[in-house]
């Protein structure tokens, strides 16, 4: 009887569990820092450190795939609670970004003059 009972309970709280996640049009930014709270506030200044960087590099038309990804591991690590993986990979996001947008400002070479 009692393992019908925990049985039952673990059935409804996985039920309920799944209605709690809705979305009601947050953007991205505030929907990671809310669905990150196990998570330092280190690793959540760094994720939203590296949103803002890699999102300037994006609109500059000069994103690097690295940095989307480094970003996406980031996000994908701050889901799963793992403040030591956000911190590394939004730094390494951040850094990617900062550089695609002084790349921009590099001379151009114009060897096929």
């Amino acid at each position: 009887m009692t393992k019908l009972l925990i049985a039952l309970a673990s059935a409804g709280l996985l039920a309920l569990g799944g209605c709690a996640s809705t979305s009601n049009g947050t953007s991205s930014t505030q929907a990671s820092a809310q669905a990150t709270p196990g998570i330092s506030a280190a690793a959540q200044a760094a994720l939203k450190q590296a949103e803002s960087d890699v999102g300037a590099s994006k609109k500059d038309g000069n994103e690097w795939t690295t940095a989307a990804a480094a970003l996406k591991n980031a996000q994908d690590a701050a889901k799963k609670g793992d403040s030591d993986a956000v911190l590394k990979n939004a730094k390494f996001a951040s850094e990617l970004a900062k550089l695609s947008i002084a790349q921009l400002k590099y001379p151009t070479t114009d060897v096929f003059k």
